[in-house]
Parts: C-alpha cells; sequence; structure tokens
C-alpha cells in the first residue's frame, strides 16, 4: 500500500540533511574535538554562517 508523501516537506528536511551533511566536512564537527558543549555549538555556529555566506555569494 502506498502512502501519501507531502513534497513541500520532504524538500525541506532534504535541505536539513543537505546542510548537515556540508557541515560535517568540517573535521572538527565530525570529529567533536570540544569536550564542552557550548563550544561545539559556537563551533557549529561558526560553520552555518560560513555555509549562508558562501550560498548567498554564489
Amino acid at each position: 500500500m502506498r502512502v501519501g508523501v507531502d513534497h513541500s516537506l520532504y524538500q525541506l528536511r532534504n535541505m536539513v540533511e543537505r546542510c548537515f551533511n556540508t557541515m560535517k566536512n568540517a573535521r572538527r564537527v565530525a570529529t567533536r574535538y570540544d569536550k564542552i558543549a557550548e563550544s561545539f555549538l559556537g563551533f557549529i555556529d561558526i560553520t552555518s554562517i560560513l555555509l549562508w555566506v558562501r550560498h548567498l555569494s554564489t
């Protein structure tokens, strides 16, 4: 039996997954060198900003 798929929700999910995969390319995020949660989340913020700026420049 087939289940209906919400295409707009699927597109958003795909975009979020691609964003996380791109952030994992940063070795520091993938291996979690930071021992404190705040510094890890801070580096994720920095990586997100860099991705956003790179996206805006293209």
